[in-house]
């Protein structure tokens, strides 16, 4: 008999997909499209610095994905202090009214990993100017609990650098944040292949975004269907509950009653 899943809700609005995309890093926005499409998924981050969605003298996204049909999520990426990632997001929201957003603050450009003090002090900006904030952030429950209790809609914690495809790295923590948060887990950050996002989904989270692993692969597209099936996979197993580890053998059939 099929488990009843519930639907992923974010700041009260619901999903279809648990699977989040990125919007970079494509060879063009003809091919992210596409690999939107391919992968199923009703939510697209928007570089806000970086990605066109504005001036009409150049190729713009929006040309390709529908902001009406596709749930956009502006984000900061890019910025490494809290005044600029709150200036970006207040710009975004004139640009397109975006409340919904992704805050990133970043530390050292070689590793990516967030500033936290900085990524709290903007959450507490953008949540008191009235945004929905979902907000990437260390894999520490500690630093996670925190970002919950000022009010963010989803905590994001990395499964390994941004970019380097490594897969979830600790386990062990994104469990534990799991567990003890009420708002939505996304995995964001790290994932490099299907088998990475099927980890991700079943250690509990609610779902996992990414952008390289798919815009970084051969054929994009193709890619971006695995991750579909990946995510949906991990969680079927992560709901069905995998059976008991065993330190030995236990034979599949019974051994009594042996001829």
């Amino acid at each position: 008999m099929p488990i009843q899943d519930n639907k992923l809700i974010i700041a009260g609005q619901e999903f279809s997909s648990r699977l989040i995309i990125g919007t970079g890093k494509y060879k063009d926005y003809a091919e992210n499209a596409a690999a939107l499409e391919a992968s199923g998924a009703d939510m697209v981050t928007v570089a806000v610095r970086r990605v066109n969605i504005s001036n009409p003298n150049e190729p713009m996204l929006v040309d390709f994905i529908d902001p009406k049909k596709t749930v956009y999520l502006p984000n900061t990426a890019g910025c490494f202090t809290g005044e600029d990632a709150v200036r970006t997001l207040r710009l975004a929201r004139e640009a397109g009214g975006w409340d919904l957003v992704k805050l990133e603050v970043l530390s050292d450009p070689k590793h990516l990993y967030p500033e936290m003090e900085q990524t709290l002090r903007a959450a507490k900006m953008l949540i008191k100017d009235g945004f929905k904030v979902m907000v990437y952030c260390s894999d520490d429950p500690v630093f996670a609990k925190k970002l919950e209790d000022l009010g963010c809609v989803a905590i994001m914690p990395l499964g390994a650098p941004i970019g380097s495809g490594l897969g979830i790295q600790n386990p062990v923590n994104i469990r534990l944040i799991v567990e003890q948060t009420s708002v939505p887990v996304i995995v964001d950050a790290g994932v490099g292949t299907a088998s990475d996002a099927v980890v991700a989904m079943e250690l509990g989270c609610d779902g996992v975004l990414m952008n390289t692993a798919i815009a970084g692969a051969k054929n994009p597209v193709l890619m971006a269907e695995a991750m579909k099936h990946a995510v949906i996979s991990g969680r079927q197993s992560y709901l069905a509950g995998r059976m008991p580890r065993k330190r030995y053998a236990d034979p599949s059939s019974p051994l009594a009653g042996l001829i």
